[in-house]
């Protein structure tokens, strides 16, 4: 899942990013709105954490610029305007949810994932897939009772795969999802990646499939179709 923290408070801003890519998110940081209304207008995120009070363009204006455009990404509104004439604005201009601050981490990391879901179109916390299961709360892997230990960006690899299960994901996708501009993500390690994955998956009795030139498919079981 791909991020973006538009915040002008550094410390806050350092430690949000310090949190969100501990969590295995891929995430990208700017301080101001024009620098935000530019990064949605040039990349693809799945939410925008968007702070109301910025330098050179306000959070409310690049939140209306980004739905005029089309521009259907989760947005959570993060800021110390917090009268209800602030929360019916951003609300009504197209954002998913309000938090005010200061606020409860704990409570904040759980918003993220419910918008994430959300924006994934997935209605309960919990993914099965044959012998595997994914808790989206906690984004564990677990297979007949057992955790599943993976190295992040396997992990977020693999819950972008399990949740797209039946559904062909492109490289361009894998590499929009997983990493941010500061990051880089070649062909070559995708496939190791995949072969890692792939070597995990096959004793759970699940199939990853390469559909050449396009990405990869993780095929539903019979009984999960």
């Amino acid at each position: 899942m791909r991020l973006l923290l538009v915040e002008d408070d550094l410390p806050l801003a350092e430690a949000l990013m310090s949190l969100l890519v501990s969590s295995g998110y891929a995430v990208d940081c700017v301080h101001d709105g024009e620098a935000a209304r530019a990064l949605v207008a040039a990349e693809q995120y799945d939410l925008m954490i968007l702070d109301l009070n910025l330098p050179h363009l306000d959070g409310l204006s690049v939140l209306r610029a980004m739905r005029a455009s089309g521009n259907r990404a989760a947005v959570m509104i993060l800021t110390a305007r917090g009268t209800a004439e602030d929360r019916v604005r951003g609300l009504d201009l197209g954002a998913d949810d309000y938090m005010a601050k200061p606020f409860d981490i704990r409570e904040f990391e759980a918003r993220v994932r419910s918008l994430l879901r959300r924006q994934a179109g997935l209605r309960s916390a919990t993914v099965s897939l044959g012998a595997l299961t994914l808790d989206l709360t906690t984004r564990q892997f677990a297979a007949q009772g057992q955790m599943i230990d993976l190295p992040p960006r396997e992990r977020a690899l693999l819950e972008l795969l399990v949740t797209r299960a039946g559904k062909v994901v492109a490289k361009e996708a894998i590499v929009q999802s997983l990493t941010s501009l500061d990051d880089m993500l070649s062909d070559n390690a995708i496939e190791q990646y995949i072969s890692r994955l792939r070597r995990r998956l096959a004793p759970l009795g699940l199939t990853l499939r390469t559909v050449r030139g396009i990405g990869y498919l993780l095929e539903k079981p019979a009984e999960s179709a």
